[in-house]
């Protein structure tokens, strides 16, 4: 289900309830969302073969036309100053250099759908050269296009009907339902629906097209502003060829992160995932597969019963190693790196002895005149609120070796000037979101030894007064230690009373910590006089898998028990925290805790529930990832209804009292808007103060700029009439 990035906050408003004024000795004023908005978010690295730059996405919201744009960018690899690649006003994302690093592929919104674009670039320069054209014409779209190491071919996605034969079957079935009048929908199997969209039943396959072809007539553009026009006359050699085809998505459905699939050096085989179980609602038996880039039957390489995923072939092709969980049904179980001998078969768990999960992870390049890496493999993983690096040597029995200071993702290695090469990365903090950083190697143990190679915010991030973060750790369920985190707001007086914000991640298998949110920002919450405090309760990740595991099937047990712990904690601890101004905000399992906080407790002046879990049973019947329900409850309601009914908010209604605004979107599938609807009239029913925020246009997120900033205002708002 990932109930993901969800918060409950205990909210309070300052002394006097009114926004700090800003720090004039600095120049500097408080964080706004408009500020928030201005910031462009940066996309991952993607270093040119020789070593000499890095080309990345970034996307620019613009408030009042209510649009997020993504442009191509470009900065030496060293660091230096960051500049448009290719001016257009097109959106543009996923950059991918060619393996001679002559030429670039891009998806571009130049066309609707969305089409591989191409151009030829000059590496000494860092500029494209002449006129980007249309590589893909395909009438389903194409998107996430890699290159063939050999340079031969590119391989893309595309969603398509699995009985069709060609995209002339595609094209027609498509402008039949655009067409028709009729709307009603039929279904014969689960997964129906998914996250925010109706699936249609269409699956996406892996597509493959020769990297030689040429121009298409009437496509060569640098900035087509509507679909090109002309007929584009294509060889039938010439059309995408269907890797996967087949009832069944390749890649399934995921949130971002490392591609899950991939091409081997050679470029004669590709490896990716797809879960062919019957019923995918309850199963994230994802599978690790092989095919010939000729064609030919799928082979599965992976024998895990919980998910496979993210494959990835070692530089010389010896080995191929992907991401792995042992148990079936567990989205949140340990995520294990996996490194298989393609002649042997023999599969090596790397980080058996490593009780993290592991995140984005890369090899090394093999160094000359070395026989082998000297350090393999290095990945992301999230610890104590932090994601450091670790470096693990795929033949050795030593534990991995920690990089720390940072909160990292998207890696990538790549030729340097360095001994061994350069691993470039996004690297964020809760002062400040991603940016493209650079770690040569060999590192030093326990040294950062990396370095920020964009600057893409610094301008307007250096005109803002943000807070740090202080971290603290207090006894909670079971007298296990637990951490939480603190942010005081601008021109914070410890002489002064402050009201708080308690935030309750989602997941529930989630944590908070050193790292940047648009959606539910610590520094947005803290800016206008309130103290923000985030504690990773049992269930988060990053302290072990056995901490991670507490939270199945004991929902409302301990996780609730260290909010409450927590809160204790604070309160006697700070002076100037003010316990008679707490309120409690929280969305997913965030806003199932907020839900269960009213019927348990009247500490908070007031809540905020989104997208939260009402009624336990309801919320079974009106999800799509029903594995997620069955692990958490432990198995469907009718053969746990005690426990169901044990951890369901509904059932203690009779103490509702706290004032509690409710958000929900229309095509929020995972907690359907029935959840809110049934909460709010409750709390209708029962005379308890309300208000509902209601979202036609947003699903389990709230995406769309002027939605967020009604998000932010109507939240806030809701504080502060209740705490101030």
């Amino acid at each position: 289900m990932k109930l993901l990035f969800v918060a409950v906050v205990a909210v309070t408003s300052s002394l006097l309830g009114q926004t700090p004024a800003p720090d004039t000795s600095s120049g500097k004023h408080p964080f706004t969302f408009e500020d928030m908005m201005k910031l462009k978010r940066v996309g991952a690295p993607v270093p040119s073969p020789d070593g000499k730059w890095v080309v990345f996405d970034a996307e620019d919201v613009d408030l009042e036309a209510n649009t997020k744009t993504s442009h191509l960018w470009i900065v030496p690899a060293q660091g230096g100053n960051s500049r448009r690649l290719n001016q257009t006003t097109n959106h543009e994302e996923r950059p991918r250099f060619s393996p001679d690093g002559k030429k670039l592929i891009w998806t571009s919104k130049a066309t609707d759908p969305t089409q591989i674009w191409t151009c030829d670039f000059d590496t000494s320069a860092g500029t494209l050269v002449g006129q980007p054209h249309q590589v893909t014409n395909i009438s389903t779209g194409a998107d996430g296009a890699i290159w063939s190491p050999d340079g031969k071919n590119i391989v893309f996605v595309s969603t398509v009907y699995p009985d069709c034969k060609d995209d002339a079957c595609n094209k027609q079935r498509d402008d039949e339902l655009k067409k028709s009048k009729v709307k009603a929908k039929i279904f014969t199997r689960l997964f129906y629906r998914h996250w925010n969209t109706y699936t249609e039943f269409k699956r996406s396959h892996l597509f493959v097209v020769s990297a030689d072809e040429h121009p298409m007539v009437g496509r060569d553009s640098v900035e087509p502003s509507i679909p090109p026009s002309g007929s584009a006359e294509r060889r039938p050699t010439d059309e995408p060829r269907d890797l996967t085809p087949g009832d069944h998505d390749v890649p399934p459905f995921h949130l971002g992160g490392q591609d899950m699939y991939t091409i081997s050096p050679d470029g004669q085989e590709v490896a990716y995932t797809s879960n062919i179980d019957e019923v995918e609602a309850t199963s994230t038996n994802n599978e690790i597969f092989i095919v010939p880039m000729a064609g030919g039957a799928p082979k599965k390489i992976s024998n895990s019963p919980g998910s496979d995923s993210t494959p990835l072939y070692s530089p010389d092709g010896r080995d191929i190693a992907w991401r792995s969980q042992a148990r079936a049904g567990f989205e949140a179980d340990k995520w294990r790196l996996l490194v298989r001998d393609r002649e042997s078969g023999q599969t090596r768990d790397v980080t058996e002895k490593f009780d993290r999960s592991v995140g984005s992870f890369t090899w090394t390049i093999t160094p000359a005149p070395h026989d082998k890496p000297i350090w393999p493999m290095i990945f992301s993983a999230e610890d104590h609120g932090d994601d450091p690096l670790f470096c693990v040597d795929v033949e050795g029995d030593e534990p991995p070796i920690r990089y720390v200071g940072l909160h990292a993702d998207d890696l990538t290695f790549a030729k340097s000037s360095a001994e061994i090469g350069s691993l470039y990365f996004t690297n964020m903090s809760i002062k400040a979101p991603n940016e493209i950083w650079r770690m040569d190697f060999p590192a030093r143990e326990g040294k950062q030894g990396s370095e920020a190679v964009t600057h893409m915010n610094d301008t307007l991030l250096s005109q803002i007064d943000m807070q740090p973060l202080k971290s603290f750790t207090f006894k909670g369920a079971n007298n296990e230690d637990v951490q939480g985190f603190m942010v005081k707001p601008p021109g914070f007086d410890p002489a002064k009373k402050y009201p708080l914000k308690l935030l309750i991640h989602g997941g529930p298998q989630g944590e908070w910590g050193n790292s940047w949110t648009y959606r539910w920002n610590a520094e947005l919450f803290a800016t206008n006089g309130y103290v923000v405090v985030m504690i990773n309760f049992h269930g988060s990740t990053g302290y072990g898998q056995n901490f991670t595991d507490s939270i199945s099937g004991d929902w409302g047990g301990k996780p609730y028990v260290d909010l409450m712990k927590g809160l204790d904690y604070l309160e006697k601890t700070y002076p100037f925290i003010d316990k008679n101004r707490e309120a409690a905000l929280g969305a997913s399992y965030g806003g199932y805790m907020a839900n269960w906080l009213l019927g348990h407790t009247d500490r908070f002046k007031c809540i905020v529930s989104h997208d939260g879990m009402f009624n336990s049973e309801s919320a079974y019947g009106t999800t799509e990832e029903l594995w997620f329900n069955e692990w958490e409850f432990k198995g469907p309601p009718w053969k746990q209804r005690d426990l169901y009914r044990k951890f369901s908010p509904h059932l203690f209604a009779d103490k509702f009292k706290t004032p509690t605004l409710v958000v929900h979107g229309q095509n929020d599938y995972r907690l359907d808007l029935s959840e809110g609807f049934q909460l709010f009239t409750t709390l209708q029913r029962l005379k308890v103060p309300s208000k509902m925020l209601y979202f036609p246009d947003e699903g389990h997120w709230v995406l769309k700029p002027q939605n967020s900033r009604l998000w932010y205002k109507t939240v806030n708002d809701w504080v502060d009439q209740w705490c101030k």
